[in-house]
């Protein structure tokens, strides 16, 4: 099978399959760097405002709860998960909710407690094949996958292609099991090497993400650790200070376009097509996680200004707040969180429903719910691409 000198090149196996084994990082003959300047300067300079903008934020912890939630359902949903972003939310106010589908809710769950081990890690940990096996562990620790070898490199081989294809009908064949070991070790190497430090920093995180998503170095999850790895590298060279940036609504609409550039590395060693769309992606998910902060933050400050006009509540504002991480809501909850009585807990909702800031949505006398629905509309779509998503299910 064809390969390239740049990239890597396909070995036969006694089995009888091709497998490609990537070659290490950085790619010779070097970058072209001239050609990747311009959508390099752009995709940097988007960076800066959206951590310029997230920075300033007096309220960006609210702003990370939901975003971190919607990128985990967005990568997971790009690995088959089906569930919504409403399903999250239901689960995280009543986790026995029959309605619920448990199983793909876990695994954005997971997603969420593996994002923040790995930010919790690198305080500790220097990017390696350590953090991400740690990261790996808690994406698998429950339902689908948990006995893929969580938090362990493969000892078999796995390959890439339409569900339920065998190997010999697969599209792409990742490296066996000591090429991938010696990958795993030669990638490690580069981030935290004099060649990775040499080369600007979204150009590591392209190259590093591309040939993670070569190596495949596990059974289950590697989509979702690839992705995840370009915010923990961002985060660990404190370009962002928070983890606001993150590629799956780029990739997922993109898809068709992503996997072909992937394996235009492979068979050519086309890394500058690669990079540039990569940075294209990176400017994107900036400018419009930048966008979202922003409207987040107008939207918290307009809805003060209808209370105080109600004579707001101490409680009614710690509510409002409440809200931004937590944006359904039962009169039980409202109660068990502000330490109030359920009669006070229904008198706050009421208010809240009065001033537009949320929407009954169940139509039942008992046990109703309610959405802030301005809010989640933000998490619906990407902010700065609401014309032109034309995505369907990944």
């Amino acid at each position: 099978m064809p390969g390239t000198e740049r990239s890597g090149y396909y070995v036969r196996q006694p089995a009888g399959y091709s497998a490609f084994i990537p070659r290490p990082l950085p790619p010779a003959p070097a970058l072209d760097l001239g050609r990747l300047a311009g959508p390099l300067s752009h995709a940097d300079q988007a960076v800066g405002r959206l951590d310029g903008v997230t920075r300033l934020l007096p309220d960006r912890d609210l702003f990370l709860a939901m975003y971190v939630r919607r990128e985990a359902l967005l990568s997971s949903q790009i690995e088959g998960t089906e569930c919504t972003l409403d399903d999250v939310l239901s689960f995280d106010l009543d986790p026995s909710t029959k309605a619920i589908p448990h199983v793909d809710v876990r695994e954005v769950v997971n997603y969420v407690a593996a994002m923040s081990e790995g930010l919790e890690r690198l305080a500790t940990l220097p990017m390696s094949s350590r953090l991400l096996r740690e990261v790996h562990a808690r994406l698998l620790a429950v339902g689908r996958g948990s006995d893929r070898q969580p938090g362990e490199f493969r000892s078999s081989q796995n390959w890439i292609g339409p569900p339920g294809c065998s190997l010999a009908q697969a599209a792409f064949v990742p490296p066996p099991v000591d090429d991938m070991k010696e990958a795993m070790s030669n990638l490690e190497q580069f981030i935290g090497g004099e060649p990775g430090h040499a080369l600007p920093l979204l150009v590591l995180c392209g190259l590093v993400h591309a040939q993670f998503e070569t190596i495949h170095p596990f059974l289950d999850g590697n989509g979702r650790i690839g992705r995840l790895l370009v915010t923990l590298l961002l985060c660990e060279r404190r370009v962002l200070s928070a983890p606001v940036l993150y590629l799956s609504t780029y990739l997922r609409r993109e898809r068709t376009r992503y996997f072909d550039l992937l394996t235009n590395i492979r068979f050519q060693g086309d890394w500058e097509a690669w990079l540039e769309f990569f940075f294209e992606g990176v400017r994107q998910t900036a400018d419009d996680a930048a966008a979202t902060a922003q409207r987040i933050h107008g939207i918290r400050e307009d809805h003060r200004r209808k209370l105080d006009v109600r004579g707001a509540t101490i409680n009614d504002l710690s509510l409002l707040d409440h809200l931004f991480t937590q944006p359904l809501v039962s009169a039980k909850w409202v109660a068990d969180q502000l330490h109030v009585t359920s009669a006070t807990a229904n008198a706050i909702l009421s208010r809240f429903v009065k001033v537009g800031a949320l929407r009954e949505v169940t139509g039942r006398a008992r046990n109703r719910v309610f959405r802030f629905d301005e809010y989640l509309a933000l998490f619906d779509q990407p902010a700065t691409d609401r014309v032109h998503d034309e995505t369907g299910s990944a």
